[in-house]
Order: structure tokens, then sequence, then C-alpha cells
């Protein structure tokens, strides 16, 4: 798909084709998609949705995890990786950017900004990594309202509750905030730093007929486990949400080193992405040939009248 044709774009809205995946057989996965280039890199794997992390997106601006990003940040980030692929994107809308009518315009915003889903969590502003201590969440009522509002905002929109509650309630609290969240008109939960196979199991058998998030995140409380087996849990979907950047972010502080040391980058070589390999990812002779098809000189006509006039 090239961006500036129209008649590529899926004519089904983002938020339908994102809830027809959650509820067809076998698992979702979502891989985390940094900026543009990342999500098209994703797609060329064939993925069929992609996720956008607050904690990605926020680290790409050299900002920390804590609920700092805007609403208007957010979407420059959810336009570049839509444009770029046309894929359904669930993006991290963190504690919803305020109260009630704060979640009802973020809703707004992003699905026009191309979104096709949004989570959003129960905790208190500033928020916190999901897999850190010492987080505080709202009441269960106070979030069950900006599910509601959430819902009554979207079009098509899907809306996930993602709930913190398991490290400071235990998996009783989780449950019962998730089955609140549920009946106030979340399409999905997203139970958060679940630190063992039991504890994910165990949630998916309290709420059987609910689709689940499952969070794949690196250096966190939650064991390593692959898509097949978080399936096998109970879980309809999976993200790998700071992935991408992780691996960009090593590579660039490799790349770093070796100028410093070196005063070049001839290390490097075998390690980057060849111009080739760039224009192929960014489609960038699609382009051409459109730039090229559609823009051509045309000579002013000059008639017989404007000769003798001359």
């Amino acid at each position: 798909m090239t961006y500036l044709v129209g008649k590529d774009l899926p004519a089904t809205p983002a938020g339908q084709r994102f809830k027809n995946m959650m509820h067809r057989k076998g698992i979702m996965q979502i891989p985390g998609a940094h900026n543009g280039q990342a999500a098209l890199q994703a797609k060329d794997c064939g993925f069929e949705a992609l996720y956008l992390s607050g904690a990605a997106m926020t680290a790409s601006m050299g900002l920390p995890d804590l609920g700092i990003i805007t609403i208007d940040e957010v979407c420059f980030f959810i336009r570049q990786v839509v444009r770029a692929t046309g894929l359904p994107v669930l993006v991290d809308g963190d504690t919803g950017y305020g109260e009630i009518l704060n979640v009802m315009n973020m809703v707004r915003a992003f699905e026009e900004a191309g979104a096709a889903a949004v989570h959003i969590e129960d905790q208190v502003l500033p928020k916190k990594c999901g897999h850190l201590n010492d987080k505080k969440l709202v009441s269960p009522q106070e979030m069950a309202q900006k599910v509601a509002a959430a819902a009554r905002a979207r079009r098509d929109m899907v809306v996930i509750a993602r709930t913190d509650a398991a490290s400071s309630e235990g998996l009783d609290g989780a449950v019962a905030r998730a089955r609140l969240y549920y009946e106030a008109g979340a399409d999905a939960i997203f139970p958060e730093a679940l630190i063992s196979e039991d504890m994910f199991r165990e949630f998916a058998r309290r709420l059987p007929d609910v689709p689940l998030l499952a969070n794949m995140t690196e250096f966190g409380r939650s064991p390593y486990f692959t898509a097949s087996q978080f399936e096998a849990m109970g879980y309809s979907m999976v993200i790998w949400p700071v992935s991408s950047l992780r691996v960009a972010n090593r590579a660039q502080a490799d790349l770093f080193a070796t100028i410093a040391r070196t005063g070049g980058t001839q290390a490097m070589l075998e390690r980057m992405q060849t111009r080739e390999e760039l224009y192929k990812t960014l489609r960038y002779y699609d382009y051409e040939t459109l730039d090229a098809g559609i823009v051509a000189t045309v000579l002013p006509h000059i008639g017989q009248a404007d000769r003798t006039a001359a």
C-alpha cells in the first residue's frame, strides 16, 4: 500500500477490522512498532495489527513513561503508523489523560487519527509502568465510569480496560475489577503484571467469555511465554510492547560507541540496513512511479489568434 493512493486503503473501519481479528480463531499477535519504519518492517513479516506503547512513544522522545506525553503527540505516532501500513493499531491510552470528558476527548482524537483500539488503565496520575512497584489505583467505580465514557465516545474503536490491581489487590481484586469494567462497556480486558503461569490461567478461567490481552514485555514481572502458550492459557491477544524499541536502541548505542572509539562507521556496516533495503521498506520506487505517472510537463496551447495578437 502506498499512503498517497486512496484506492489501496481498506474500506472497513479500523476498529471493525480489529474486532474481527480479536474474535476469530487463534491468538491475535500484535507487535509494538514505535514508528512508521518499524511498522512497515512488522507488516512485511506478515503481522496484521500493530501496537503503540506509551513507554515506547515517550522513550523515543527521550522521556520516561510517567504520563507526560500528550494526546496530540500520541496522535502524531498514530498517524505515521496508520499511514505507513494501513493496519489496525492498538494504542496505549494510559489513564485516559484525565477524567470523564478527557477520556471521551482522547477516544475521539485517537479514532480520528486512525487508531483501531485503545486501552486505558486504572492507575492514578502520574502513572507508572505496569511492572514497577508502588502503583496507586483509582476506585473500581471511577475506572468503570471512564470505560463507559470511552465506549460512549467511540464510533468503531475497540475499548480495552487494563487493570493493574493484581500486585496490590491480588487475583481476586483484579478479577472483580475486570468484571466491573467489562460490564461497563469494555470489549476486552488487559490484566497487567501477572507473575506466573498459574495466575494467567486462573484469571482466564474466571472470565471464560471475556476476550483477554496478555502483555509479553521483557525485563518485567511476567515470565516469558510464546503466543501459542498464551493461547493455550485462554488469551485472545498478545502484545510485545517495547521490543522493537529495545533492539533499535541497543543497536544505536553500539553505533555511537563505535564512532566514538574508531572515528568511523566501517565496523558497523554489516549491521546496517542498506540503502536498497531502506528504499524497499519505504516503497520508495512506488512513490517515484506514482510521481512520474501524475506529474507531467504540459505546454500551454497557443492558438492562431494568440499568435496574431502576439
